[in-house]
């Protein structure tokens, strides 16, 4: 039998959600051996496969580079999970959406810095008007909430979803917890 192809991805959040996957300790180790971990931001792989089976989304859509890389995970991705309250619902990210991107990056790049005042021209991703969570832009086939949701619920999840079930999500978490 070959092993399931487990990608985690970090688009707009705090990584909360990566740490508390990482918080399912030896269960991780136990698990991977049902899985290759084919892609990130916990490993160094730079370029996202072309087939992956299982891919666990954390963070919200909040730039045009965040909205290109989903669309690309969703095409190579069989099952996307959206995983933590800000790919689900947009959440902490989302709170800049009543101030506006001039007045976000006037904010940061203006009214908090005393050298070189200027919104940076290079390495910085163009902002949407709002920040949106991943199922605006994809189909998601899970949500998963929490912020994050706790080791034990990742690892049921995984643990169902590796012996070929569907997990009962709601009887696991739910928003904010």
């Amino acid at each position: 039998m070959s092993k399931i192809k487990l990608a985690t991805v970090w688009l707009d959040g705090c990584s909360g959600c990566h740490m508390s996957f990482l918080d399912m300790d030896e269960r991780l180790i136990e698990l991977s051996s049902q899985f290759d971990l084919v892609f990130s931001p916990i490993v160094d792989f730079k370029v996202f496969p072309d087939e992956v089976d299982i891919a666990l989304v954390e963070g919200a859509i909040s730039s045009d580079e965040d909205e290109h890389k989903i669309r690309h995970i969703r095409k190579h991705t069989k099952m996307l999970i959206a995983m933590g309250d800000c790919a689900v619902a947009g959440n902490v990210p989302s709170m800049r959406n009543q101030f506006g991107v001039k007045g976000v990056t006037d904010r940061v790049f203006f009214d908090t810095a005393s050298l070189q005042q200027q919104v940076p021209c290079q390495l910085v991703p163009t902002l949407h008007a709002k920040v949106r969570p991943v199922h605006e832009f994809v189909p998601v086939d899970v949500f998963l909430p929490g912020c994050p949701p706790s080791a034990d619920t990742f690892y049921t999840v995984l643990s169902e979803l590796l012996a070929g079930k569907t997990p009962d999500i709601a009887s696991l978490t739910r928003f904010g917890a």
